[in-house]
């Protein structure tokens, strides 16, 4: 039975906020992700672990979220960092920010990396990412021989100045 491909039509939630269905599976037993406030603007991602796992300095994880995700087409998911995380215990997202493109449906797992200089413990259930959703341009490249000049031009890194 083929099955028809979701819609990404634009709902209004309850803030006016323009909002898509995203279609999950949940494997795991930490609640579903939930935006925090009403003003978030990504949905806390936990750890879905059978026991504590440590992060030595320098150390990285895969962490699974018991997720799976299908994201309409002409959307991306982003995994960031949780700012509380990286300012207090230097747990940061290592690829941030990581895209989950709409075509993937295995499990969202999140690569955290410990930057502190001690061991952090991860619990199963803590949040330690968040999911942002954002639309998706997609480009055509056109070959060209040459640009058009700009006033920066091709400084980088620094070239308007750092203050």
């Amino acid at each position: 039975m083929r099955r028809t491909p979701p819609k990404a039509d634009r709902a209004v939630d309850h803030q006016g906020q323009g909002s898509i269905d995203v279609r999950v599976v949940h494997t795991g037993r930490s609640p579903l992700p939930a935006y925090e406030t009403a003003g978030s603007a990504g949905l806390d991602l936990r750890a879905e672990l059978e026991a504590p796992i440590e992060l030595r300095p320098g150390e990285r994880v895969l962490v699974p979220t018991g997720l799976r995700l299908e994201i309409p087409p002409g959307h991306e998911a982003q995994v960031r960092p949780r700012s509380g995380l990286a300012l207090q215990r230097g747990l940061t997202v290592l690829n941030s920010p990581g895209t989950i493109d709409a075509d993937y449906r295995g499990e969202v797992q999140v690569i955290l990396v410990n930057l502190s200089s001690e061991t952090q413990r991860i619990e199963p259930g803590d949040r330690i990412a968040q999911l942002v959703f954002a639309p998706v341009t997609r480009v055509r490249l056109v070959p060209a021989g040459e640009l058009e000049a700009s006033r920066r031009g091709a400084g980088g890194f620094g070239s308007t100045g750092i203050g």
